[in-house]
């Protein structure tokens, strides 16, 4: 990022960890004192400063820690427009990458785990270095979602991926009460 230091931001800006709102504390043209600083941007939160569009979540890195990251900012629970300091994370770009919400046209909710029509099963996958795996075909949903959960976690994903899907559902089916016979 730019020569903005944070100093300089502490001047300009009031930061607010628990909302993750940035407030202006200088006038300009069309911007008053108090005024929440910013601008949405594919779903980011986007905030100009002497001729620089910057990150509000990297400002937020900068404002409490007081540097720029050399690498990303995660936003842990996955809203881009979600700034608070605890919901972000400095991480590797690969990192980062395993922190995506599922795409648009999930259907089954977890990531890597679509039904799969040529063999009637549900099949399970995950990506590693851009290339789909394949973790098998599955009979039952339950298997298909524990297979990914599993290489999630021979991968280490854990430290990447605190929200994942196959985890949260795992957590959610073992946490249902059990049937009697």
């Amino acid at each position: 990022m730019g020569k903005l230091i944070q100093e300089r931001l502490h001047e300009l800006l009031h930061y607010e960890p628990e909302t993750g709102i940035f407030y202006w504390k200088v006038g300009a043209r069309n911007i008053k004192v108090g005024d929440i600083a910013g601008t949405p941007s594919c779903g980011y939160v986007k905030i100009g400063i002497s001729g620089t569009i910057y990150p509000a979540h990297r400002l937020a890195w900068l404002y409490v820690h007081g540097y720029f990251p050399e690498s990303e900012i995660d936003h842990i629970n996955r809203d881009r427009a979600d700034n608070r300091i605890c919901n972000l994370r400095e991480v590797s770009h690969v990192c980062n990458r395993r922190n995506i919400r599922n795409q648009k046209n999930n259907t089954s909710g977890v990531k890597g785990v679509s039904w799969f029509n040529h063999h009637l099963k549900w099949r399970s996958q995950i990506n590693l270095l851009g290339k789909p795996h394949n973790l098998g075909y599955y009979s039952s949903f339950d298997d298909a979602v524990c297979a990914r959960l599993a290489a999630e976690q021979c991968l280490n994903w854990s430290g990447c991926d605190s929200n994942s899907p196959a985890f949260l559902y795992v957590q959610k089916m073992l946490s249902r009460p059990k049937e009697s016979c």
